[in-house]
Protein backbone atom coordinates (compact mmCIF):
# COMPACT_ATOMS: atom_id res chain seq x y z
CA UNK A 1 0.00 0.00 0.00
CA UNK A 2 0.84 3.53 -0.77
CA UNK A 3 2.42 5.42 2.25
CA UNK A 4 -0.01 8.56 3.46
CA UNK A 5 0.47 11.65 2.41
CA UNK A 6 1.60 14.06 5.47
CA UNK A 7 -1.23 16.10 6.68
CA UNK A 8 -1.36 19.27 8.38
CA UNK A 9 -5.01 20.24 10.13
CA UNK A 10 -6.06 23.50 11.47
CA UNK A 11 -5.15 25.94 8.73
CA UNK A 12 -7.53 28.39 7.47
CA UNK A 13 -8.13 30.12 3.83
CA UNK A 14 -5.59 33.10 5.10
CA UNK A 15 -2.77 30.51 6.55
CA UNK A 16 -1.20 29.23 3.82
CA UNK A 17 2.59 30.18 4.75
CA UNK A 18 5.79 29.62 2.03
CA UNK A 19 6.63 27.00 3.96
CA UNK A 20 3.68 24.91 2.60
CA UNK A 21 3.46 26.53 -0.80
CA UNK A 22 7.23 25.81 -1.43
CA UNK A 23 7.01 22.36 0.03
CA UNK A 24 9.04 20.04 -1.95
CA UNK A 25 6.74 16.85 -1.15
CA UNK A 26 2.75 16.44 -1.30
CA UNK A 27 1.07 17.89 1.78
CA UNK A 28 -2.72 17.48 2.25
CA UNK A 29 -4.40 20.66 4.40
CA UNK A 30 -7.45 19.02 5.42
CA UNK A 31 -10.40 21.69 5.81
CA UNK A 32 -8.98 24.33 4.32
CA UNK A 33 -11.51 25.17 1.88
CA UNK A 34 -14.09 24.28 5.28
CA UNK A 35 -15.78 27.67 4.68
CA UNK A 36 -16.66 28.04 1.45
CA UNK A 37 -20.35 28.29 -0.02
CA UNK A 38 -19.60 25.74 -2.86
CA UNK A 39 -18.17 23.09 0.10
CA UNK A 40 -21.46 24.00 2.50
CA UNK A 41 -23.94 23.41 -0.24
CA UNK A 42 -22.15 20.37 -1.88
CA UNK A 43 -22.35 18.84 1.73
CA UNK A 44 -25.85 19.28 1.71
CA UNK A 45 -26.43 17.19 -1.66
CA UNK A 46 -26.00 16.70 -5.19
CA UNK A 47 -28.57 18.71 -6.01
CA UNK A 48 -26.93 21.59 -3.61
CA UNK A 49 -23.91 21.69 -5.06
CA UNK A 50 -25.28 21.57 -8.81
CA UNK A 51 -27.52 24.64 -7.82
CA UNK A 52 -24.69 26.99 -6.55
CA UNK A 53 -22.65 26.04 -9.94
CA UNK A 54 -25.76 27.38 -11.99
CA UNK A 55 -26.07 30.67 -9.65
CA UNK A 56 -22.39 31.48 -11.40
CA UNK A 57 -22.95 30.63 -14.84
CA UNK A 58 -26.62 32.39 -16.20
CA UNK A 59 -27.98 30.76 -19.06
CA UNK A 60 -27.93 28.57 -22.03
CA UNK A 61 -27.55 31.70 -24.58
CA UNK A 62 -25.12 33.86 -21.82
CA UNK A 63 -23.31 31.03 -20.43
CA UNK A 64 -19.63 30.59 -21.55
CA UNK A 65 -19.20 27.10 -23.50
CA UNK A 66 -16.74 24.62 -21.69
CA UNK A 67 -15.07 21.57 -23.16
CA UNK A 68 -16.51 18.06 -22.12
CA UNK A 69 -14.76 14.54 -22.76
CA UNK A 70 -17.44 11.64 -22.85
CA UNK A 71 -16.23 7.85 -22.42
CA UNK A 72 -18.17 4.65 -22.27
CA UNK A 73 -19.30 2.76 -19.27
CA UNK A 74 -17.01 0.22 -20.52
CA UNK A 75 -14.32 2.46 -19.65
CA UNK A 76 -14.95 2.45 -15.80
CA UNK A 77 -14.36 6.48 -15.77
CA UNK A 78 -10.80 6.10 -17.03
CA UNK A 79 -9.90 8.60 -19.68
CA UNK A 80 -7.73 6.28 -21.70
CA UNK A 81 -6.02 5.55 -25.17
CA UNK A 82 -8.21 3.06 -27.53
CA UNK A 83 -7.41 -0.52 -27.79
CA UNK A 84 -3.92 -0.33 -30.23
CA UNK A 85 -3.09 3.46 -29.31
CA UNK A 86 -4.69 4.95 -32.31
CA UNK A 87 -6.59 7.09 -30.53
CA UNK A 88 -8.80 7.96 -27.69
CA UNK A 89 -11.41 5.52 -25.28
CA UNK A 90 -13.29 8.87 -25.10
CA UNK A 91 -14.98 11.92 -27.07
CA UNK A 92 -14.01 15.39 -26.68
CA UNK A 93 -17.53 17.92 -27.36
CA UNK A 94 -18.53 21.25 -26.57
CA UNK A 95 -21.19 22.12 -24.62
CA UNK A 96 -22.98 24.82 -22.16
CA UNK A 97 -22.02 23.89 -18.66
CA UNK A 98 -25.83 23.26 -18.10
CA UNK A 99 -25.92 20.69 -20.44
CA UNK A 100 -23.41 19.19 -18.83
CA UNK A 101 -24.63 19.25 -15.17
CA UNK A 102 -27.49 18.13 -16.55
CA UNK A 103 -26.22 14.95 -18.06
CA UNK A 104 -24.51 14.42 -15.03
CA UNK A 105 -27.33 14.81 -13.09
CA UNK A 106 -29.32 12.55 -15.27
CA UNK A 107 -26.59 9.41 -14.78
CA UNK A 108 -26.13 10.12 -11.38
CA UNK A 109 -28.20 6.64 -10.33
CA UNK A 110 -26.81 4.39 -13.30
CA UNK A 111 -24.74 1.44 -11.72
CA UNK A 112 -22.24 1.88 -14.85
CA UNK A 113 -23.22 5.18 -16.11
CA UNK A 114 -21.08 6.86 -19.10
CA UNK A 115 -18.13 9.33 -17.91
CA UNK A 116 -18.80 12.92 -17.81
CA UNK A 117 -15.63 14.87 -17.09
CA UNK A 118 -14.83 19.01 -17.91
CA UNK A 119 -11.63 19.17 -17.57
CA UNK A 120 -9.37 22.58 -16.64
CA UNK A 121 -11.80 25.17 -17.15
CA UNK A 122 -11.16 28.90 -16.30
CA UNK A 123 -13.14 30.02 -13.15
CA UNK A 124 -12.96 33.42 -13.99
CA UNK A 125 -14.26 32.84 -18.06
CA UNK A 126 -16.74 30.14 -16.78
CA UNK A 127 -17.89 31.03 -13.31
CA UNK A 128 -17.53 34.56 -12.99
CA UNK A 129 -18.03 36.10 -9.61
CA UNK A 130 -17.34 32.58 -8.48
CA UNK A 131 -13.63 33.08 -6.75
CA UNK A 132 -15.71 36.14 -4.84
CA UNK A 133 -16.66 33.88 -2.63
CA UNK A 134 -14.70 30.85 -2.65
CA UNK A 135 -10.83 31.51 -2.64
CA UNK A 136 -7.70 31.17 -0.83
CA UNK A 137 -4.77 33.78 -0.12
CA UNK A 138 -2.02 32.49 -1.94
CA UNK A 139 0.25 34.98 -0.60
CA UNK A 140 0.39 37.27 -3.82
CA UNK A 141 0.59 34.75 -6.07
CA UNK A 142 -0.15 35.23 -9.40
CA UNK A 143 -2.27 31.92 -9.24
CA UNK A 144 -4.72 30.58 -12.61
CA UNK A 145 -7.97 29.16 -11.09
CA UNK A 146 -9.43 26.23 -13.14
CA UNK A 147 -12.42 23.79 -11.99
CA UNK A 148 -13.17 20.20 -12.86
CA UNK A 149 -16.24 19.24 -12.69
CA UNK A 150 -17.89 15.50 -13.61
CA UNK A 151 -18.84 12.43 -12.34
CA UNK A 152 -17.28 9.17 -11.21
CA UNK A 153 -13.87 9.66 -13.53
CA UNK A 154 -10.05 8.39 -13.23
CA UNK A 155 -6.89 10.68 -14.59
CA UNK A 156 -3.95 8.58 -15.39
CA UNK A 157 -1.23 9.82 -13.64
CA UNK A 158 0.79 12.83 -15.28
CA UNK A 159 2.99 15.65 -14.19
CA UNK A 160 2.30 19.39 -14.63
CA UNK A 161 5.26 22.07 -14.93
CA UNK A 162 3.20 24.66 -12.04
CA UNK A 163 3.03 23.86 -8.40
CA UNK A 164 -0.50 22.80 -7.84
CA UNK A 165 -2.84 23.31 -5.30
CA UNK A 166 -6.17 21.37 -5.23
CA UNK A 167 -8.93 21.81 -3.34
CA UNK A 168 -11.62 19.13 -3.48
CA UNK A 169 -15.16 21.24 -3.69
CA UNK A 170 -17.45 18.47 -3.89
CA UNK A 171 -17.38 14.74 -4.24
CA UNK A 172 -14.38 12.72 -2.83
CA UNK A 173 -11.26 12.38 -4.39
CA UNK A 174 -8.47 9.42 -4.23
CA UNK A 175 -4.96 10.79 -5.18
CA UNK A 176 -2.21 8.54 -5.52
CA UNK A 177 1.58 10.65 -6.23
CA UNK A 178 4.91 9.51 -7.48
CA UNK A 179 7.75 11.82 -7.03
CA UNK A 180 9.42 12.96 -10.85
CA UNK A 181 12.63 10.56 -10.01
CA UNK A 182 10.03 7.50 -10.96
CA UNK A 183 9.78 8.70 -14.46
CA UNK A 184 11.32 5.05 -15.24
CA UNK A 185 8.60 3.00 -13.50
CA UNK A 186 5.66 4.57 -14.50
CA UNK A 187 6.00 3.48 -18.34
CA UNK A 188 5.04 6.77 -19.79
CA UNK A 189 3.19 6.89 -23.02
CA UNK A 190 3.75 9.07 -25.80
CA UNK A 191 5.14 12.96 -25.56
CA UNK A 192 3.68 14.55 -28.38
CA UNK A 193 -0.08 12.05 -28.61
CA UNK A 194 -1.62 12.45 -25.12
CA UNK A 195 -5.65 12.53 -24.01
CA UNK A 196 -5.49 16.01 -22.70
CA UNK A 197 -2.30 17.52 -23.34
CA UNK A 198 0.26 15.71 -20.49
CA UNK A 199 2.23 12.59 -21.32
CA UNK A 200 0.24 10.13 -18.67
CA UNK A 201 1.42 6.61 -17.29
CA UNK A 202 -0.01 3.53 -19.08
CA UNK A 203 -0.29 1.28 -16.28
CA UNK A 204 -3.90 0.82 -15.15
CA UNK A 205 -3.49 1.99 -11.37
CA UNK A 206 -6.80 0.34 -9.94
CA UNK A 207 -5.65 -2.79 -11.91
CA UNK A 208 -2.26 -2.76 -12.69
CA UNK A 209 -0.24 -5.67 -14.95
CA UNK A 210 3.20 -6.44 -13.27
CA UNK A 211 4.00 -8.71 -16.11
CA UNK A 212 3.56 -6.03 -18.62
CA UNK A 213 4.75 -3.08 -15.97
CA UNK A 214 6.98 -5.26 -13.94
CA UNK A 215 9.19 -1.80 -12.47
CA UNK A 216 5.85 -0.69 -11.24
CA UNK A 217 6.43 -2.49 -8.67
CA UNK A 218 8.98 -0.06 -7.53
CA UNK A 219 7.04 2.85 -8.41
CA UNK A 220 4.56 1.78 -5.93
CA UNK A 221 7.51 1.28 -3.00
CA UNK A 222 7.83 5.41 -3.48
CA UNK A 223 4.11 6.25 -3.99
CA UNK A 224 1.86 8.52 -1.26
CA UNK A 225 -1.92 8.48 -1.92
CA UNK A 226 -4.50 10.18 0.22
CA UNK A 227 -8.66 10.43 0.17
CA UNK A 228 -9.96 13.97 0.09
CA UNK A 229 -13.83 15.09 0.93
CA UNK A 230 -15.34 18.56 0.15
CA UNK A 231 -12.94 21.48 1.54
CA UNK A 232 -9.57 19.27 1.94
CA UNK A 233 -6.94 20.41 -0.01
CA UNK A 234 -3.55 18.77 -1.59
CA UNK A 235 -0.51 20.63 -2.69
CA UNK A 236 1.15 18.65 -5.40
CA UNK A 237 4.81 20.15 -6.17
CA UNK A 238 5.85 20.81 -9.37
CA UNK A 239 6.97 17.84 -11.90
CA UNK A 240 5.21 14.89 -8.89
CA UNK A 241 3.11 12.47 -10.89
CA UNK A 242 -0.31 12.26 -9.71
CA UNK A 243 -2.75 9.71 -10.47
CA UNK A 244 -6.82 10.93 -9.22
CA UNK A 245 -10.06 9.09 -9.16
CA UNK A 246 -13.27 10.75 -8.38
CA UNK A 247 -15.33 8.35 -6.26
CA UNK A 248 -18.51 10.54 -6.08
CA UNK A 249 -21.72 10.18 -8.69
CA UNK A 250 -21.22 13.87 -8.34
CA UNK A 251 -17.71 15.66 -8.22
CA UNK A 252 -15.86 19.15 -8.45
CA UNK A 253 -12.67 20.05 -7.67
CA UNK A 254 -11.16 23.32 -8.03
CA UNK A 255 -6.92 23.99 -8.26
CA UNK A 256 -4.46 27.02 -8.46
CA UNK A 257 -1.60 26.83 -10.83
CA UNK A 258 1.43 28.99 -10.72
CA UNK A 259 4.89 29.08 -11.39
CA UNK A 260 8.02 30.25 -9.21
CA UNK A 261 9.94 31.76 -12.33
CA UNK A 262 9.40 35.01 -13.60
CA UNK A 263 6.60 35.19 -17.04
CA UNK A 264 9.44 35.52 -19.28
CA UNK A 265 10.92 32.21 -18.71
CA UNK A 266 9.78 29.53 -21.48
CA UNK A 267 8.41 26.18 -20.22
CA UNK A 268 11.28 23.30 -20.11
CA UNK A 269 9.17 21.21 -22.22
CA UNK A 270 9.51 23.09 -25.22
CA UNK A 271 13.75 22.00 -24.43
CA UNK A 272 12.97 18.54 -24.23
CA UNK A 273 10.72 18.40 -27.43
CA UNK A 274 13.95 20.70 -29.31
CA UNK A 275 16.13 17.91 -27.60
CA UNK A 276 14.82 15.32 -29.31
CA UNK A 277 15.25 17.38 -32.78
CA UNK A 278 18.89 18.06 -32.03
CA UNK A 279 20.47 15.26 -29.56
CA UNK A 280 18.73 12.22 -29.16
CA UNK A 281 20.10 10.71 -32.72
CA UNK A 282 23.43 12.20 -31.79
CA UNK A 283 26.04 8.71 -31.56
CA UNK A 284 26.26 8.12 -28.01
CA UNK A 285 29.96 9.56 -27.38
CA UNK A 286 28.05 12.48 -28.82
CA UNK A 287 25.72 12.61 -26.45
CA UNK A 288 27.85 11.74 -23.68
CA UNK A 289 29.58 14.82 -24.39
CA UNK A 290 26.12 17.07 -24.40
CA UNK A 291 24.96 15.79 -21.27
CA UNK A 292 28.18 17.15 -19.73
CA UNK A 293 27.94 20.45 -21.51
CA UNK A 294 24.43 20.21 -19.85
CA UNK A 295 25.72 19.61 -16.52
CA UNK A 296 28.29 22.22 -16.82
CA UNK A 297 25.88 24.98 -18.23
CA UNK A 298 22.39 24.47 -16.93
CA UNK A 299 22.00 21.56 -14.66
CA UNK A 300 24.94 22.39 -12.15
CA UNK A 301 25.34 26.17 -13.05
CA UNK A 302 26.64 28.75 -10.07
CA UNK A 303 28.49 31.66 -9.63
CA UNK A 304 31.86 30.10 -11.20
CA UNK A 305 30.50 28.81 -14.33
CA UNK A 306 30.90 32.66 -15.87
CA UNK A 307 33.02 34.20 -13.36
CA UNK A 308 36.07 34.46 -15.86
CA UNK A 309 34.60 35.88 -18.36
CA UNK A 310 33.91 40.00 -17.86
CA UNK A 311 30.36 40.14 -16.89
CA UNK A 312 29.54 42.80 -19.77
CA UNK A 313 30.34 40.20 -22.02
CA UNK A 314 28.79 36.79 -20.56
CA UNK A 315 25.60 37.58 -23.08
CA UNK A 316 23.21 34.12 -22.30
CA UNK A 317 25.59 33.31 -19.50
CA UNK A 318 24.30 36.18 -17.51
CA UNK A 319 21.56 35.96 -15.65
CA UNK A 320 18.04 35.86 -17.87
CA UNK A 321 16.60 39.27 -17.87
CA UNK A 322 12.76 39.63 -19.95
CA UNK A 323 15.15 41.82 -22.61
CA UNK A 324 17.22 38.35 -22.57
CA UNK A 325 15.13 35.85 -22.50
CA UNK A 326 13.27 37.89 -25.77
CA UNK A 327 16.43 37.90 -27.46
CA UNK A 328 17.19 34.62 -27.11
CA UNK A 329 13.83 33.35 -28.33
CA UNK A 330 14.33 35.49 -31.54
CA UNK A 331 17.69 33.29 -31.73
CA UNK A 332 16.05 30.31 -31.49
CA UNK A 333 13.46 30.85 -33.46
CA UNK A 334 15.27 32.28 -36.45
CA UNK A 335 17.51 28.92 -36.77
CA UNK A 336 14.72 26.39 -36.44
CA UNK A 337 12.91 28.39 -39.44
CA UNK A 338 16.37 28.26 -41.36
Amino acid sequence: MPKAIREIAGVGPNGLTDDILTATQPLVLRGVAAGWPMVRAARESHQQGDAYLRRFYGDAATGATVGAMLGPPEAEGRFFYNEDMSGFNFYPVHAKLTGVLDEILVKRDMEKPPTVYVGSTSVETCLPGFRQHNDLDLGGRDALMSIWIGNRTRIAAHYDVPDNLAVVAAGRRRFMLFPPEQLKNLYIGPLDFTPAGQAISLVDMLKPDFAKFPRYAEALEHAQSAVLGPGDALFIPSMWWHHIEALDAFNVLVNYWWQRTPEFMDTPTNALMTAFLTMRGLPPEQRRAWQEVFRHYIFEADEETAEHIPEAARHVLAPLTADGARALRAQILKKLNR
